[in-house]
């Protein structure tokens, strides 16, 4: 009997449909991000919702439970996919996304390619800012 590995059947497609090929949106929502005592007036599981269903098919999206900046409320961090990490692509994290407007442009930027794939609006980067090393480090490490 041959003792060469076989190709795993279950692995994640890596095609334009795959999971791989996907971008991964992160939103903080177990700490003080995602209460309405720190951000009153956003309706954040709405938000997440919205952002499921807007980018299903698309995107994956994650729900962690601190991204530790808590100093910006309302953490949303856009991984590139493979393809866009190869194109250049960096995960940008994006603070205080309050405004459903923000959201519409995540999913727009999102569905368009994402980070190394194409350009963000304009507007992201009112949101847009760089965490500590450390805290880089530890989304990447999930």
């Amino acid at each position: 009997m041959s003792r060469r590995t076989r190709p795993d059947s279950t692995a994640a497609p890596t095609g334009a449909a795959g999971a791989a090929a996907r971008c991964t949106v992160t939103v903080c929502r177990g700490c003080c991000c995602g209460t309405a005592a720190k951000v009153p007036r956003v309706d954040h599981e709405a938000q997440l919702t919205d952002l499921r269903t807007t980018l299903s098919g698309i995107a994956t999206i994650r729900r962690t439970d601190c991204l530790d900046a808590c100093v910006r409320a309302n953490v949303i961090v856009i991984q590139p996919s493979a393809e866009g990490r190869k194109a250049g692509g960096r995960p940008v994290w994006l603070g205080q996304v309050n405004d459903p407007g923000a959201a519409a442009d995540i999913t727009a930027w999102v569905r368009a390619g994402g980070p190394g794939m194409a350009e963000p609006p304009g507007v992201l980067d009112l949101y847009a800012f760089q965490p500590s090393r450390r805290v880089r480090a530890e989304l990447h490490d999930e």
